[in-house]
């Protein structure tokens, strides 16, 4: 499967929210319309990943009916799913950023991530050269608040944590620079929707 890159312009604010979305559901929808609004961008880029190195792959769908899915659960033409890793031929997160950053100049991106991808943030690939390529957001998630922001990756963060009220200008900043965004929060989770969850809340 060959892709190109969403459109894009210097200048632009553009958050990146990366996972196997397996399938994509609302609470995949709540993080990405918070972030786009929070942060002040212009899109969001859902990146869906071929396979992610730190889960099973045993029963994830296509690449191309996954990307549909993101499709048909978002609502803002501003969020946009994208299947370029597969292109780019990259496996962990810091070469995509890498490789999207040298396709893109000029561009402002932030890394959007949930709470639960906070906690365990040490254990990926370079993580420490993630934060460094681009300011990072990250979205409360139910049942990690406290764990989140106790994490080895929190704690080396710590210093470069800035304000929720300032959030708005995180693309802005050089990075490392990060910011923790609290409010609604939903339970629903990829595998409980492949258990038989409705994909949309109650």
């Amino acid at each position: 499967m060959t892709e190109r890159l969403p459109a894009s312009v210097p200048g632009m604010r553009i958050g990146l929210y990366g996972g196997s979305f397996n399938p994509a559901h609302a609470a995949h929808r709540m993080v990405a319309e918070r972030a786009l609004k929070r942060l002040g961008l212009d899109r969001v880029w859902l990146l869906v990943t071929p396979g992610n190195p730190l889960k099973e792959t045993n029963g994830l769908r296509p690449l191309a009916e996954r990307i549909a899915i993101v499709g048909r659960v978002m609502r803002d033409p501003r969020i946009v799913p994208t299947g370029i890793e597969a292109t780019l031929g990259t496996h962990f997160t810091i070469d995509s950023l890498k490789a999207l950053k040298a396709r893109c100049p000029g561009v402002r991106f932030v890394w959007i991530m949930g709470g639960d991808n906070l906690r365990d943030f040490s254990r990926w690939r370079d993580w420490r050269g993630i934060a460094r390529q681009m300011p990072i957001a990250v979205i409360d998630r139910p049942g990690t608040t406290h764990s989140a922001v106790r994490s080895n990756a929190a704690q080396w963060l710590r210093p470069y944590r800035i304000e929720e009220s300032d959030a708005a200008m995180l693309a802005d900043l050089k990075p490392p620079s990060w910011v923790f965004l609290h409010g609604p929060r939903s339970d629903l989770s990829s595998t409980a929707v492949r258990q038989g969850a409705s994909p949309e809340p109650a």
